[in-house]
């Protein structure tokens, strides 16, 4: 039988339904993440998050990023 379990995310505090024993139907499979994004994600937070939580980290790691080349750009000249 499946494991269904329910969990609060750590970052917004809500509640959601992590499907690990199904994890093809789960809410996390509707965020697509790269390694680096994920790897990000694990040095942030030791549970699983959310999927709009998942989401709005991706978009923080890649703003971040940005700025990081912004400010790489702004120190080379």
């Amino acid at each position: 039988m499946p494991h269904h379990e329910e969990k609060y995310c750590p970052r917004c505090q809500e509640s959601f339904e992590c499907k690990v024993g199904s994890i093809n139907l789960c809410q996390c499979t509707t965020v697509t993440l790269n390694e680096e994004e994920r790897n990000y994600m694990r040095e942030q937070y030791t549970d699983c998050l959310c999927a709009a939580c998942m989401a709005a980290v991706k978009q923080e790691y890649h703003n971040a990023k940005y700025h990081e080349q912004i400010a790489q750009l702004h120190h080379h000249r």
